[in-house]
């Protein structure tokens, strides 16, 4: 089978082409950037070993298990992340939240930050790497997340302090409280799209508030003066997370929309009154 016939069968399995095209190059052992060398050698034969991986692949991807997972890698925020089903795979639109989380933290020297349910540890090592001279802890409930999370920041080089906790259990008071939450409904009917990632980092009570309005409840008592909390949501819940933030007596409540225009974050300031 030529590589142009490897892809050709990945379409036909129902696998998007980019897919595929990475799917391929990550059995042949090249760089995802490679895209070009396969036009390029379309005509060259795959071993009979890496077809029989590719294939397996491709109908894994085709059954819906996220392509990170396949690969066994994820790009975040420039960052290249080691991830796997323990984990929810990494999205780029929640690098929205950590491009505001940079813009609250522009003019506080050495911040201290959280980062609660880190999985990955995207967020958290997205922040540390632009800002060294942050304090960045990261928690966890999931044993499992946090061997993930850490041997990201051995291999990526960044002093992350990570713990196993729930939200906000055993914190400080920190210049900024962030968090990717669960936020789905129990009944959404797109949960089963989300089957291969881990239930328990997506589904939040009947309307997917639940750990939101934990978070909100609690982390007024754990941000210093001016501090922000900044939270990741559904498409459909930036109103009622305001609505929370404004009654836990958060100034400048709002929200961003990622690069789809999608409302993805909200969040607020503490007040400061010391």
């Amino acid at each position: 089978m030529k590589l142009k016939e490897a892809l050709a069968a990945a379409a036909a399995h129902g696998v998007a082409r980019l897919d595929a095209q990475l799917l391929l190059l990550h059995v042949l052992g090249r760089a995802p950037g490679d895209r070009g060398w396969l036009i390029a050698h379309d005509d060259d034969e795959l071993p009979a070993a890496q077809e029989q991986a590719f294939l397996a692949l491709c109908g894994r991807r085709a059954a819906g298990e996220p392509l990170a997972y396949l690969t066994g890698h994820r790009e975040f925020f420039g960052l290249p992340l080691q991830v796997d089903a323990r984990v929810l795979d990494p999205r780029p639109d929640t690098e929205t939240i950590v491009e505001w989380a940079l813009d609250v933290l522009r003019d506080r020297p050495d911040p201290r930050v959280i980062d609660l349910g880190t999985g990955s540890g995207a967020i958290a090592l997205a922040i540390q790497s632009a800002r060294p001279d942050a304090v960045v802890e990261a928690v966890d409930r999931s044993a499992d997340a946090l061997a993930v999370a850490q041997a990201n920041a051995r291999r990526l080089g960044l002093p992350v302090r990570l713990r196993q906790a729930h939200w906000l259990e055993g914190a400080g008071r920190y210049d900024l409280v962030v968090s990717n939450p669960p936020y789905i409904a129990e009944a959404d009917p797109h949960l089963p799209a989300l089957a291969h990632e881990p239930r328990e980092a997506l589904v939040a009570g009947a309307d997917g508030l639940d750990d939101l309005r934990a978070i909100v409840a609690a982390a007024p008592a754990h941000l210093l003066p001016g501090g922000w909390l900044l939270l990741e949501h559904g498409w459909d819940q930036g109103e009622a997370v305001l609505q929370l933030l404004q009654s836990a007596g958060f100034a400048a409540a709002g929200s961003r929309r990622d690069l789809a225009g999608i409302t993805r974050c909200s969040g607020g300031r503490r007040l400061e009154l010391g």
